[in-house]
């Protein structure tokens, strides 16, 4: 990772995707892991390690690595990578044709931490083609079936209903919020109640 920034990011979509996925058992969602594919099941040809990356329909479990020959030939159905100045070339580059012609990675992303750039590419015929952002600048991706967008300076997730996946202290901080809203709406619902008993108690 090159920067806190860039490492909060990555853990943020990690934690995401596994607490919306919670009850599932069929994904490996992870972050700055290598994978190994070479074809010669050798782990010191052919390697890379994405940013973040998600494999379907298959077991849910800790692993050191992405073994792609050990995995029954899987290779990630998700990929993001977080662009940096030394890296983004290599990701708009050679690595977008790896995941493209080797891997056959259905939807890859890349999203840069500090300018908020966001571009995503499905495989189309072999070929990756552009997505077409909505209005909002969301991207569809049919793997996960949901949406990436940026939200507060950070890449996240939404619902196909366009809902915010959120944590759960995002939720209780919601939760505490409206609370405070509601105590805060008693309180100014009441107020005229208090006034007219201090004048009746001023009169008495």
């Amino acid at each position: 990772m090159e920067s806190d920034l860039h490492r909060e990011q990555l853990d943020l979509l990690i934690r995401l995707i596994k607490w919306w996925w919670r009850d599932r058992q069929d994904f490996y969602a992870t972050g700055n892991l290598t994978i190994y594919f070479s074809p010669n099941q050798k782990k010191s040809e052919e390697f890379r390690g994405p940013d973040f990356f998600v494999v379907l329909d298959t077991e849910k479990k800790d692993r050191k690595s992405w073994v792609v020959w050990q995995e029954n030939g899987k290779y990630p159905n998700v990929i993001i990578e977080m662009l940096s100045d030394s890296t983004a070339s290599v990701d708009k580059g050679l690595k977008k044709q790896i995941y493209q012609n080797t891997f056959r990675t259905p939807d890859y992303f890349w999203f840069d931490p500090n300018n908020l750039e966001l571009q995503g590419f499905h495989i189309v015929d072999g070929q990756y083609q552009e997505l077409v952002p909505t209005e909002s600048g969301w991207l569809w991706s049919q793997q996960l079936d949901m949406y990436l967008g940026v939200e507060s300076g950070k890449l996240r997730f939404f619902t196909p209903d366009g809902h915010l996946v959120i944590l759960p202290e995002e939720e209780a901080n919601q939760q505490l919020e409206q609370a405070n809203q509601q105590l805060q709406q008693a309180n100014q619902e009441l107020e005229p109640e208090r006034q007219r008993a201090e004048k009746l108690a001023e009169r008495l």
